[in-house]
């Protein structure tokens, strides 16, 4: 009787010994030794870590209104700048507890660059942006195919078709409105992103990519497993096309069916990469755009200098990738933008690191960073850089140049500034622009 009592109290005994060790005593060793080298941070608090202190405080930034020019980082990240200004002592590192799992946040451009250039690292999921090895080499050349040379040229008519949509629209009663562009540029940016990697309408590729948000749920189902390559293949039997084409699907689902094993992707592959393409394709663009209207809308000098400078590149035609890539100002512009919502150290940017600037860039973006690769990162830096820079440039030029032909915009007064970090830094609040015919028709 007293041996079936004592075997499950040892089981019970060694459980709890391990859970203490595992819970307990490591984290709190780990925090004794960074403290001992000066990197510090919240302390570890038992089992949450400081996940109970991220919700608070996020929960009262939420609440918090900000001025254009006041300083975005307590709004956005409220946990680091208060531990920042708490308890770090060498600035360049913040020591913080996910769970029981210690984590290392670092502003140093240096160790960030160091970082971003590691691509032996273990990342979790099954997307471009966190696999590694020779499976992101692969990955990352298609993409690279997909994105780059005779591939951009033909998305550009894609992009074009899409604004020409937005903008008829605009056209039928909003002019000498309120125009709401977070919601509009949302809009655009998924039709861009479903012609471009299906070669269809965007209510056609709203189906798709609503079933892919759905599939980490049920990737059991073959039905809905086996749809996407199955959408090309029954095209390619009915003789509708030529292979499986030649847009990001389609190279997709050529790999899927490439016959050496080595360049071959899996479902879960094609499934991760479509995944990825249209949420950091959708969702970053629409940030950005609605950021430039933004300071376009307030500051009316730099807003009428792009125009000049589209009328004189494009006249009254559609943008064309000729002319797109002489587009100086605003290059300038979107890159003070990308600066502002992602950048700023005064160490780096001056006492101004707050205000719209975009002469910082006037002599390209080495020379505003003082030739500090690691300062400007707004698509990444290394290996892992964003595969769809140039594509998201050449969609927010063209977006802009067509809407700067045909409109001027200002501030509506009902506006709120509140940016919050959500995958990017995005507007919390809907942004509401005025539009009117420009005074001048070139």
């Amino acid at each position: 009787m007293e041996l079936v009592i004592l075997v499950p109290c040892c089981f019970f005994l060694v459980a709890l010994i391990k859970f203490l060790y595992d819970y307990l005593w490591v984290p709190l060793r780990i925090q004794h030794m960074m403290n001992s080298q000066g990197i510090k941070g919240p302390p570890y608090r038992f089992i949450h870590g400081n996940s109970k202190e991220v919700a608070r405080l996020e929960q009262e930034a939420l609440s918090k209104r900000v001025a254009l020019t006041d300083d975005i980082f307590p709004k956005v990240l409220p946990h680091f700048y208060t531990w920042i200004n708490r308890y770090v002592i060498r600035e360049e590192f913040c020591l913080y507890w996910n769970g029981a799992r210690p984590e290392l946040g670092i502003s140093e451009p240096e160790l960030i660059k160091e970082k971003l250039s590691d691509i032996g690292r273990e990342f979790l999921g099954n997307g471009l942006l966190f696999i590694a090895g020779e499976k992101w080499a692969k990955h990352r050349k298609l993409a690279n195919h997909a994105f780059h040379g005779e591939s951009l040229k033909n998305m550009t008519p894609a992009i074009i078709t899409s604004v020409e949509t937005m903008l008829e629209k605009w056209k039928k009663g909003q002019e000498g409105r309120e125009i709401e562009v977070l919601q509009e540029f949302r809009l655009f940016t998924s039709e861009v992103i479903s012609r471009t990697a299906f070669g269809s309408s965007y209510l056609q590729g709203e189906k798709i990519f609503s079933m892919l948000q759905k599939l980490t749920i049920i990737m059991s189902r073959n039905l809905f497993k086996s749809r996407i390559p199955l959408i090309r293949e029954d095209e390619a039997v009915n003789g509708e096309v030529n292979s499986f084409g030649n847009d990001f699907l389609g190279l997709l689902v050529n790999a899927y069916h490439d016959s050496d094993e080595k360049n071959r992707f899996s479902l879960e592959d094609l499934l991760a990469e479509c995944k990825t393409f249209y949420f950091s394709g959708q969702e970053t663009v629409n940030s950005l755009l609605s950021w430039i209207v933004l300071h376009l809308a307030i500051h009316g000098d730099w807003q009428e200098k792009a125009r000049r400078e589209v009328i004189d590149i494009f006249g009254n035609r559609n943008a064309h990738l000729e002319g797109v890539a002489k587009l100086k100002i605003m290059t300038m512009i979107i890159n003070e933008t990308l600066r502002l919502y992602v950048h700023r150290d005064p160490h780096f940017w001056g006492d101004d690191v707050h205000h719209f600037k975009p002469e910082r860039f006037a002599e390209g973006i080495a020379k505003a960073t003082n030739y500090t690769a690691a300062a400007f990162l707004p698509f990444g830096l290394g290996p892992r850089s964003c595969v769809g820079m140039t594509f998201a440039m050449i969609e927010t030029k063209i977006v802009l140049s067509m809407i700067l032909q045909r409109y001027t915009f200002t501030l509506s007064p009902t506006y709120v500034h509140s940016p919050i970090f959500v995958l990017s830094i995005r507007p919390q609040h809907e942004i509401q622009v005025i539009l009117e015919p420009p005074h001048h028709n070139a």
